[in-house]
């Protein structure tokens, strides 16, 4: 299989590395990380115009991309720059959501995305659901006109900044069964909803959601009722791609970081990158960061194979980044010595962003866990 990358996509590389190298300082990301937005809307329109939200979607939906190696292209760049702009959220999760499972009227609204003047935000996750997927106590319930939803939303990425939300709710059977999801667009101006927003601790801002008598037409039902698990499997899926592709940029920046602090500093007059230890230390840290690599090729290379294939491809990819993204931090800020501990080097942000991406749609023992059951059901 032939895994180098299409002449369309090293452009978009190319041209997305630059942009972040010359208008996305790490002094300006800090920034707009604290800023009360947690992100600059100059900064998300020049990348709709750049042609990176585009990128992640197919052309039957007005992208021109959309596919496995797109996403982890666009995605390692961003981990590179630590980018806190809402594409995950918008354009991977909630954009895919909607793609995947909506009509032509809801599609609809997919061009604003790409366009980036609206910014839809993927609400699945519970104040107790732990990563599980079919976990949801949300509510919804017929009424004369539609539907009323009732519950409650956790971690949602820039949900006070977004315009439209994806909200799953129960519409029948228990807490944990697959079977009788639904998927609900939500506009934030909807009476009822409530979105009270903090800072993430890697930077950016998170949301919680209150939903308290939502009343919602039927044309905010999101695909058939009852079947959303298939749908929120597949825009999470592509969300696992993206982070494990991200942590992937980190983990490069992380690394070229620590080289050249072992070349330039001396210790007992020698550069300590002469040092036997540290030097074992980092063939090592090399040797994981191209096994972290290869995990997100197969990962966006499985996206469109069948369910089983795909979702073991990707859980198998968290896994690695999981434990590799925590070595990679924790061996670059030792390298470092106690200045990479420190708040105004940028290496100190990348360990956290690399840490906080394991806790993101599933750890590494979640991910492990569905990786055996994927493979026993794969065996029966």
């Amino acid at each position: 299989m032939n895994f180098e990358h299409t002449e369309e996509r090293r452009m978009l590389a190319d041209s997305l590395n630059r942009f972040i190298a010359e208008q996305y300082s790490f002094e300006k990301r800090d920034r707009i990380a604290q800023s009360a937005h947690g992100f600059s809307p100059e900064i998300w329109q020049q990348f709709a115009e750049l042609g990176v939200i585009g990128a992640l979607f197919r052309e039957t939906d007005g992208g021109f991309g959309g596919a496995g190696f797109d996403i982890a292209v666009v995605f390692e760049a961003l981990g590179r720059g630590l980018v806190v702009e809402p594409i995950l959220g918008s354009a991977v999760l909630a954009g895919e959501a909607i793609a995947a499972a909506g009509n032509e009227a809801q599609k609809a609204v997919l061009a604003d995305i790409i366009g980036g003047t609206t910014i839809a935000a993927f609400a699945h996750d519970e104040p107790d659901s732990h990563y599980e997927l079919a976990r949801v106590l949300t509510r919804a319930e017929r009424s004369v006109n539609g539907w009323v939803l009732n519950g409650a939303k956790a971690v949602v990425l820039q949900g006070e900044q977004a315009d439209l939300f994806v909200v799953s709710a129960r519409t029948a059977g228990a807490t944990d069964d697959e079977a009788g999801i639904s998927l609900f667009l939500v506009s934030a101006k909807t009476p009822g909803l409530v979105v009270c927003g903090c800072p993430s601790i890697d930077g950016g801002r998170v949301a919680e959601l209150s939903l308290s008598g939502v009343s919602l037409g039927a044309d905010a039902l999101l695909g058939v009722e009852g079947r959303g698990h298939t749908t929120l499997e597949r825009a999470i899926g592509r969300g696992v791609l993206a982070l494990c592709a991200e942590s992937l940029g980190a983990m490069e920046a992380a690394k070229a970081a620590t080289l050249d602090y072992l070349r330039t500093r001396k210790q007992f007059g020698v550069f300590i990158g002469s040092f036997q230890a540290l030097q074992h230390r980092m063939a090592d840290l090399l040797l994981e960061i191209e096994q972290a690599r290869s995990t997100v090729i197969n990962a966006a290379a499985a996206l469109d194979a069948d369910r089983l294939t795909r979702e073991r491809a990707l859980s198998a990819a968290k896994v690695s980044i999981g434990r590799i993204g925590a070595l990679v931090a924790e061996e670059s800020i030792q390298m470092h010595g106690g200045i990479g501990m420190t708040w105004e080097l940028p290496l100190a942000h990348y360990a956290k962003r690399l840490i906080m991406i394991d806790h993101q749609l599933g750890d590494e023992d979640h991910h492990l866990q569905r990786f055996i059951a994927l493979g026993q059901q794969m065996a029966i």
